[in-house]
């Protein structure tokens, strides 16, 4: 018999992140670091998905990302989607997307790049959206989704 009840109750004002890979949830909630946040968090994993298979969901009560915090979902979860609720409606809807550059937040794999020797903001040129392959602007060095490490 097929279950009819929602796995995880409403919210009245917050952001929702759908549509995470499982096997990714504690990276989003790493990288966003929200184990320090004190507000509502829910989070469920292995939940059933048409597309994925097996998802992941986070809802968080009175909190709302920015752009850079949208980006650094993007490297761990790129087909997640974003849910802005106010008083319990969704006010929109957000596909989250890899700029064609990110800054400051993943780290070069080179360790002899400047930006591992001085303190120099990283830069990568996003070569490849769909497989998550990013190219510094310093040292040319390919990094792919594997040896993504967020900073």
């Amino acid at each position: 018999m097929k279950n009819k009840f929602l796995e995880v109750s409403a919210l009245k004002d917050g952001t929702v992140i759908d549509h995470i890979p499982a096997n990714s949830l504690f990276k989003v909630i790493s990288i966003l670091c929200l184990e320090k946040n004190e507000g509502m968090i829910t989070f469920g994993t292995n939940l059933e998905s048409k597309k994925l298979g097996k998802k992941a969901i986070i809802k968080l009560s009175d909190i709302f990302f920015k752009d850079k915090d949208i980006n650094r979902i993007a490297l761990i979860a790129p087909k997640a989607k974003l849910n802005i609720i106010k008083d319990y409606k969704v006010i929109e809807k957000r596909v989250v997307e890899l700029p064609d550059e990110i800054t400051g937040i993943a780290k070069c794999v080179n360790p002899l790049c400047v930006t591992n020797r001085e303190k120099i903001p990283t830069k990568f040129l996003v070569i490849d959206k769909k497989n998550i392959t990013l190219r510094c602007r310093y040292c040319e060095k390919i990094t792919d989704s594997e040896q993504i490490e967020i900073i």
